[in-house]
């Protein structure tokens, strides 16, 4: 089952989050906290949202998240969703819980009138690009991601 987040799930949240990392071969660089991650969900002025799946067995176990921001396209004049996350417990895969997820999100899309869904992958992560291209996910290869962080983003900030 797909729900929306609540404020209950941030324990379970930061643990996934964690754990993605981990897969990802990064989990020293994963310096958020619990209330870091409850501030940008649920706070005065929410920055990112997230929606969890849960097991199917009852149980109501989080198993795996989606958590996502909107972005806007110039070119189109439409909002989108950038999907920041996606993860679903090893031991959970093939159940169509990570599907599903994608499925909420472009529900989401369709019923507001957003145009596009869009994500990175790493690119050495396969199983994930097979699956994002079973869903008729298309890599954009002509687009190179920058990113300023640190002391070049303070730099340029207080230049």
């Amino acid at each position: 089952m797909i729900r929306i987040a609540t404020p209950d799930d941030i324990p379970v949240l930061h643990a996934l989050v964690r754990e993605l990392a981990a897969y990802e071969k990064a989990l020293d660089e994963v310096v958020a906290s619990e209330a870091q991650l409850a501030e940008a969900l649920f706070g005065d002025r929410p920055a990112a949202y997230a929606h969890v799946a849960t097991a199917d067995d009852g149980s109501a176990e989080v198993i795996g998240f989606a958590l996502w921001f909107l972005n806007f396209s110039t070119w189109r004049g439409v909002h989108g969703i950038y999907l920041e996350d996606l993860y679903v417990r090893p031991e959970r895969r093939g159940g169509g819980h990570g599907k599903a997820l994608l499925t909420e999100l472009a529900r989401i899309c369709v019923e507001r009138g957003y145009q596009r869904l869009e994500w990175s992958v790493l690119d050495w992560n396969a199983p994930s690009i097979a699956f994002y291209e079973s869903l008729g996910a298309r890599p954009q290869d002509e687009w190179t991601v920058y990113r300023l962080t640190d002391g070049p983003l303070a730099r340029l900030g207080t230049a």
